[in-house]
């Protein structure tokens, strides 16, 4: 015997929760003396339980040449995070051509434009923010942030990159643990990944 209403109500509920997917990351680029660093914590979650802690936001692609950090449902960031790789490929590893190719796919395509999720990618020389909305923005300044706990992420960056000699691989880390005593979606698992000059 079913519940009735109760029972709709609470499949509904249980759809929408399933719905929001796994979610919730912060990933942060910091730039400095020839140098880049991309760190993203680990945490998972499925509406308001963490699932994972030690998830790997963050990919080195085009044979380890490109950095890509994603925030949002996990399985779009992966399908887009493959799409982006092959348009590296395509383009030769020209990261701009390669992502002006992915955001245009990603804005017209059905089945892509569905996809709820950001990206972050950089190599040696430039760092580039994208987005499903058509949106291919080169941040200001030596460092970049996305996802939850990005404004605190950046934050942080900013301000060790103005106050210390430190190197990025050490700001991005700190920038990311720093977030995650604020951010409840962030946590202090780092993947670091480096590109030296």
């Amino acid at each position: 015997m079913g519940l009735g209403g109760k029972e709709t109500s609470m499949l509904k509920e249980m759809r929408e929760e399933m719905l929001t997917l796994f979610k919730g990351t912060t990933i942060v680029c910091v730039r400095s003396d020839g140098e880049v660093a991309m760190a993203g914590d680990g945490q998972v979650t499925l509406g308001s339980q963490i699932i994972k802690s030690g998830a790997r936001k963050v990919r080195r692609l085009y044979n380890g040449r490109v950095l890509a950090g994603f925030a949002g449902s996990t399985a779009d960031a992966m399908t887009l995070l493959e799409r982006f790789d092959n348009c590296l490929d395509q383009e030769k590893g020209d990261l701009m051509r390669a992502a002006v190719k992915l955001v245009k796919d990603w804005r017209t395509d059905k089945a892509l434009r569905r996809l709820e999720a950001m990206m972050l990618v950089a190599d040696i020389d430039l760092t580039l923010l994208l987005s499903g909305s058509g949106d291919i923005l080169e941040p200001e300044g030596r460092a970049a942030s996305i996802g939850s706990g990005s404004g605190y992420a950046l934050a942080a960056a900013r301000a060790f990159c103005e106050a210390t000699d430190w190197p990025a691989r050490q700001i991005a880390s700190r920038a990311i643990e720093l977030a995650s005593e604020i951010c409840i979606y962030t946590d202090n698992v780092v993947t670091l990944e480096v590109l030296e000059r």
